[in-house]
């Protein structure tokens, strides 16, 4: 299989008078797989199909594996996509599917349905050419739709919200299998999905966009655990953003946390107002007052099997909080202590 790099130089994308990209420069190495990970209307559904020339840019340069593909149209760009909807024939039979794209380039039958059966052998479906997609549950029908994109040896492999119509017990599942297969291609691959538990499952960097541009990008731990924003903070899981006050900064960080006063093992350069972040799971909950602890209110309460998620009234705020079962579990309306390990907090600007 090829593979190639994807490289944005200030590409811009407008519909009118709605500018639907702004100015956007990003790499994309080869034999990766990057997301672009945000909410409806950010623009990466939009860099994605200028990737695949099924759009075109209004400014700025875009390159796959280091030629100019600007101005090329999606019929002479050596990528392929895998749609949400699957887009199956549903007349051909899965082999005829997988081998359209080959057919359409004129190779021959016999060649095309031989490259199509190793496709479907390559996603675990050898044996079901002869089945009409009707006939195949939705994983499978997800998995042709793969086998059908990577027969093509495309330098770029494309998929946008790939998993979006299938349970979430199956997503999980398929998402592995396609990222076993892009890794033991070492296909270079863009991600396309609203789904940060299913960016941070699959790749080996996120791009989450907001409001058109690129909000912040990096490895799903760097997101994670060094969010630039509160919006990254919340959208990059679950988290918790309580308003402090930075009273030193420096190597370590003084905060004001209503009446109590902490230094946290983190940097900042500037003092003023900030938001501390706190994941649901950093949450230390007791029965039993300590030092630099909040009291709290449960308010409410949900047992879901291999955790229990609580909601609790405090002097910040409603926090959210995740803990493993235990014996005697909290109970809505309980009085609590809240507590956390320093070492956990991350500050974020305020606005």
């Amino acid at each position: 299989m090829t593979k190639g790099s994807v490289r944005f130089e200030a590409v811009t994308k407008r519909f009118g008078d709605v500018v639907a990209l702004k100015p956007l420069t990003l790499d994309i190495a080869p034999g990766t797989l990057v997301t672009l990970l945000g909410p409806s209307g950010c623009g990466k559904t939009t860099t994605l199909r200028l990737i695949a020339g099924l759009e075109s840019a209004t400014e700025g340069k875009i390159l796959i594996g280091g030629e100019d593909v600007t101005a090329l149209s999606a019929t002479y760009r050596r990528v392929s996509m895998v749609f949400q909807s699957y887009a199956l024939f549903p007349h051909m039979t899965v082999l005829e599917n997988v081998a359209y794209g080959l057919t359409v380039k004129r190779i021959p039958k016999e060649q095309a349905h031989a490259k199509a059966e190793e496709g479907l052998e390559l996603v675990g479906l050898k044996g079901f050419g002869g089945r009409l997609p009707s006939e195949l549950s939705g994983g499978q029908q997800q998995r042709v739709a793969v086998a059908r994109a990577i027969v093509l040896e495309p330098e770029v492999l494309l998929l946008d919200e790939p998993l979006s119509n299938l349970d979430a017990k199956l997503r999980r599942h398929v998402r592995e299998e396609i990222r076993q297969i892009q890794q033991r291609l070492g296909l270079t691959a863009v991600y396309v999905t609203h789904d940060q538990e299913e960016a941070m499952a699959v790749s080996d960097r996120i791009i989450v966009m907001k409001n058109a541009e690129i909000a912040q990008e990096g490895s799903p731990a760097d997101l994670y655990d060094r969010p630039a924003s509160a919006f990254i903070a919340d959208f990059i899981g679950d988290a918790n953003l309580i308003d402090v006050e930075i009273t030193k900064a420096g190597a370590q960080t003084e905060i004001a946390l209503l009446d109590r006063r902490m230094t946290l093992p983190v940097a900042s350069a500037v003092t003023g107002p900030a938001k501390m972040v706190l994941r649901p799971h950093q949450v230390r909950l007791s029965r039993d007052a300590a030092p630099d602890t909040l009291p709290v209110e449960v308010g409410y309460a949900a047992y879901l099997g291999n955790s229990v998620q609580y909601t609790l009234v405090t002097p910040v705020g409603s926090i959210f909080a995740i803990t493993p079962p235990q014996p005697q579990p909290f109970r809505m309306g309980d009085t609590l202590h809240l507590g956390f390990a320093l070492e956990d907090i991350r500050l974020v600007p305020a606005a």
